[in-house]
């Protein structure tokens, strides 16, 4: 089985972080979001994965190796394509229209999420991740028949038809149907919202050719996109992750759990937390770090750090608030 994952966006929400990284590639608690993903189904669906195909942006050859390490750590091989220009989700999927063949998953890098039972894909053309929503008329939406069936596909419905919000992920038992039905959406120019090619103008259109979908829930879905939002999901992952830390490491410094502190970091004289999280490398004098990320090998010194977001090679000195500061910048307050 292939899976396959879109991440060519800029992520622009997300600077001055995205400006050298890739959203798919910033951390959350230590591990990037994609390879979370990754690592994701490779726990929870009951088909093995033998190659991620990564549909990039105009991203370098580290990318690319970084990539190929996270999928080699799962035991797949890694293939790339890319597209050169946004016209959609389904174009984005399509930029690699030479794997969509057999069985393969689909997931758009933006958001994580966990289920709390194994995934079956038995007796199912497809199956769509649904997360029951509040309010379902923020998101695209599917409708069930009372067995589970989706029978249809909404977009930011106005009436309560469904509370079952589609959250981006998606199995195909032979992704040559899907395929075949971008063919003609691209051929055809029929475009959706934001007069773009829609992924889901798609998959409606196998829905109405009596393809079996069939859904999985999920009890968890967390948005990456914006820095309050990655914020957000990290803070969650370090409670549920539940690191233990021994204080007793770091002269003179104070932890509030929940945190996530990495390998190799220097704390001295120090308040860390509660929901803060110190990459690998990291080096924190005399400061208070809460509700913060801090990334690998930058250093805050003197220091009151609350909501903020601190860069690969930062340097923060004598700075209290909230700032979001980019990689091997330097800030003194």
């Amino acid at each position: 089985m292939k899976l396959i994952i879109p991440m060519a966006g800029k992520g622009t929400r997300l600077r001055p972080h995205s400006h050298t990284t890739p959203k798919p590639l910033l951390p959350v608690a230590g591990t990037t979001i994609v390879e979370r993903i990754v690592e994701t189904f490779a726990r929870t669906i009951d088909r093995s994965i033998e190659e991620i195909v990564f549909i990039l942006g105009d991203f370098g050859d580290d990318v690319k190796k970084n990539l190929t390490e996270i999928s080699a750590r799962q035991g797949a091989a890694a293939s790339f394509y890319k597209q050169d220009v946004a016209r959609g989700t389904a174009h984005a999927v399509f930029c690699a229209a030479e794997k969509l063949d057999g069985e393969v998953i689909i997931v758009f890098a933006d958001t994580l999420f966990d289920t709390p039972t194994k995934v079956t894909v038995d007796n199912a053309d497809s199956v769509i991740w649904l997360k029951e929503v509040e309010d379902p008329s923020r998101f695209g939406v599917a409708v069930q028949d009372e067995s589970g069936r989706i029978t249809g596909f909404v977009e930011k419905p106005s009436e309560p038809i469904s509370n079952m919000a589609i959250i981006g992920v998606y199995y195909f038992k032979d992704g040559k149907g899907l395929h075949d039905h971008i063919q003609r959406l691209i051929d055809h120019n029929i475009t959706g919202h934001g007069n773009e090619y829609q992924l889901t103008d798609a998959i409606d259109a196998l829905l109405k050719e009596g393809k079996v979908f069939k859904s999985a829930s999920v009890d968890e879905w967390l948005d990456c996109g914006t820095i309050p939002a990655w914020l957000e999901t990290s803070n969650v992952i370090v409670a549920k992750e539940n690191q233990q830390v021994d204080a007793g490491k770091f002269p003179g410094t104070e932890i509030i759990q929940p945190v996530y502190i990495g390998e190799g970091v220097q704390i001295e004289g120090s308040v860390i937390g509660p929901d803060a999280s110190i990459g690998a490398g990291a080096v924190i004098k005399g400061s208070k770090i809460r509700n913060s990320i801090v990334l690998d090998r930058a250093t805050v010194t003197e220091s009151d750090l609350n909501g903020a977001t601190v860069g690969f090679d930062a340097e923060v000195q004598h700075f209290s608030g909230e700032a979001h500061i980019g990689d091997h910048s330097v800030v003194k307050g």
